[in-house]
């Protein structure tokens, strides 16, 4: 999520600071090496560029097309609440909004924040007084829809600081952790931690133990999930360049996948510079998920309902319209029927009307 990573560097942005890094040190050259000739130089700058450009080309024609037709929601949407719904700043006229926001759309599970946890994978009872009050106001104002307890928090995967999940205890209690929230009355369990690095063992086996869990209880399992490698073994590359991977390999987004009922796709902070690379973008993100999840697991493409520009998120480039879209081309084009599917809006508390609009005129039928 925005806050945890903050890193949204894309394979261009990759390739090009690893170049940068490499022609530096050429430059300066060995002990006592001589510095390039300034043909060899040129030769390494096409090298990187013509790459770089060939991507942008292939992502470009990724947007191109129509979506097919019933490419719209199945009624499977989510929607990421603040914690504001559980600390006591909102009340029953709140969810009274909250309810003809979301009347006639495909939103049917909110994933509200309730945590975060604590480094020891703990969960403060006080981090969410009025969930029980939450729930039971959503029930009444939305029937059918789910109230999933939004649980997360930093990994120490990048730095001394966070979460350390391979820490046997740690994951206890994490699993007592989900046991309080269900305890509490929500309908499931949203995992959101980052930054989670392709490959980690604990993060499969944890899962299997909250499934156990949550189904025990009737609930769902639900996770956060990272991007997918848009070129093979780029988060190894990403991961020796900058020190962090960012994407999971398709064979580990797989893995969680089968080990969950609902898995989203963050599919945002992409620095891609344009609508039309981030749309294709996103038409590669669907198609790469799809490829790989099972077709009785949930798959939701995340959508920015925020709007902030850095170097990880150009809010003029990342639009609600292009995320859809590309979204719909990739459903089109590698599972037009597959009926557990849907999208997930990022954040509620700063949406704009405009991205509600936007959602309402490319999803909904």
């Amino acid at each position: 999520m925005r806050g945890t990573v903050r890193d949204g560097s894309a394979r261009v942005r990759v390739l090009a600071r690893a170049g940068a890094g490499f022609a530096g040190r050429l430059r300066r050259g060995g002990s006592g090496a001589r510095k390039w000739p300034a043909r060899a130089a040129l030769a390494l700058v096409v090298l990187l560029l013509v790459p770089a450009a060939a991507a942008g080309i292939a992502l470009r024609v990724d947007y191109a097309g129509d979506p097919a037709a019933g490419t719209t929601t199945r009624g499977r949407d989510a929607l990421w609440l603040g914690h504001a719904w559980v600390d006591g700043r909102k009340d029953d006229a709140d969810v009274r909004a909250l309810g003809r926001r979301l009347s006639g759309t495909g939103i049917h599970d909110l994933f509200v924040h309730a945590g975060p946890l604590e480094h020891d994978g703990s969960l403060p009872p006080a981090a969410h007084p009025r969930a029980g009050w939450l729930v039971r106001a959503v029930h009444r104002a939305l029937p059918g829809v789910r109230v999933q307890a939004w649980l997360g928090d930093e990994l120490a995967t990048e730095g001394p600081e966070g979460l350390r999940l391979q820490d046997a205890a740690t994951r206890d209690r994490m699993v007592s952790a989900a046991r309080q929230v269900l305890a509490a009355g929500f309908d499931g369990v949203h995992l959101d931690l980052e930054p989670l690095h392709s490959g980690d063992s604990a993060y499969p086996a944890l899962l299997d133990r909250l499934r156990r869990l949550t189904h025990s209880r009737g609930a769902v399992l639900s996770v956060a999930a990272h991007q997918i490698d848009p070129l093979p073994a780029l988060h190894t590359l990403a991961g020796t360049v900058t020190g962090h991977p960012k994407w999971w390999s398709q064979a580990f987004f797989a893995q969680v996948a089968r080990r969950v009922d609902q898995i989203a796709v963050m599919s945002y902070d992409t620095a891609m510079p344009l609508e039309s690379l981030y749309g294709g973008y996103a038409a590669q993100q669907t198609a790469l998920a799809l490829q790989v999840t099972p077709p009785t697991t949930d798959l939701l493409m995340g959508l920015p309902f925020y709007q902030e520009n850095d170097p990880g998120h150009w809010g003029f480039a990342e639009t609600v319209a292009a995320a859809v879209r590309g979204a719909r081309l990739g459903l089109s084009r590698t599972d037009r029927d597959r009926d557990h599917f849907g999208v997930a809006l990022y954040v509620d508390f700063a949406a704009r009307e405009e991205d509600w609009a936007a959602y309402r005129a490319g999803w909904l039928p």
